[in-house]
């Protein structure tokens, strides 16, 4: 992996204004079908995940986590039962639309070439994270995802492997799923004390089990002296039998960690 490079305020804010105009024109000059449809719950529960609300980070603020879910409980007002009809797109950024303070949205925690800063809106990438691994357990297709660059935390209590998330950043760093299938699906997002609970719902059930699994992970140090962190993230599907159907290469992720992979596991 290459070191990584400076760039100058112009050389960033020069891109930030091409790729905002960039998402508009895929957002509403491209063609492509988004959905904006909301629905009462539909029947069938497909995927149902969940991830702890509050947790124990370095370097961070208890009043960044508080502020964040604030900030996710206006965003999935934007989401929750919306539905994904045969043929429809569901963008992340599309729906939920800017995270501005005249909205709502508090500061809280965001990630920026690997440091913990405070940004309006922040903590959002808790819930794109959390619908993107729901997504990977239906035969819904992901057709826009961003990797986090930097590993910024140590794994504490990590029940998925690495690189199975998806960061965003207004608007251009977006989430987008297409519903490729012949039936209707619908997101179902809501909070409680603990926990941001997630439902992937449909009106008919599906035929298939997936399972979301790892290879090739390593750690390795290159020449400039970071350490960097990859794997490849696999798919098994199986019907309801549990026959193997096929096996599939979902993403590889690279990663520049922000601590020393070294450290003792106290």
């Amino acid at each position: 992996m290459k070191e990584p490079k400076y760039r100058f305020k112009f050389r960033i804010f020069a891109g930030k204004i091409y790729y905002n105009l960039k998402k508009h024109f895929d957002w509403y000059l491209s063609g492509e079908k988004f959905t904006k449809k909301f629905e009462s719950p539909l029947a069938e529960e497909i995927f149902t995940h969940k991830t702890v609300l509050r947790r124990k980070l370095k370097d961070v603020d208890i009043w960044m986590q508080e502020n964040k879910i604030k900030n996710l409980k206006i965003a999935i007002q934007k989401l929750d039962k919306i539905v994904l009809n045969p043929g429809e797109t569901l963008s992340y950024w599309r729906q939920i639309k800017n995270p501005s303070k005249r909205k709502g949205y508090l500061p809280g925690m965001v990630l920026h070439d690997g440091k913990v800063l405070s940004g309006i809106g922040g903590g959002l990438c808790q819930l794109s994270n959390l619908i993107y691994w729901m997504t990977l357990h239906t035969p819904l297709t992901v057709v826009e995802r961003w990797r986090h660059s930097y590993d910024v935390f140590p794994d504490v209590k990590r029940n998925q492997p690495f690189g199975s998330g998806a960061t965003c950043a207004y608007p251009y760093i977006d989430l987008q799923i297409k519903n490729n299938t012949n039936q209707k699906f619908q997101l179902f997002l809501k909070l409680n004390e603990k926990y941001l609970i997630g439902k992937w719902l449909s009106n008919e059930t599906i035929d298939f089990n997936y399972e979301i699994f790892e290879k090739e992970h390593s750690i390795k140090q290159e020449w400039w002296g970071g350490y960097v962190r990859s794997n490849e993230i696999f798919r098994k599907i199986r019907d309801k039998n549990k026959k193997e159907i096929k096996e599939e290469l979902i993403t590889k992720n690279e990663a520049i960690m922000m601590y020393n992979p070294l450290l003792e596991n106290k």
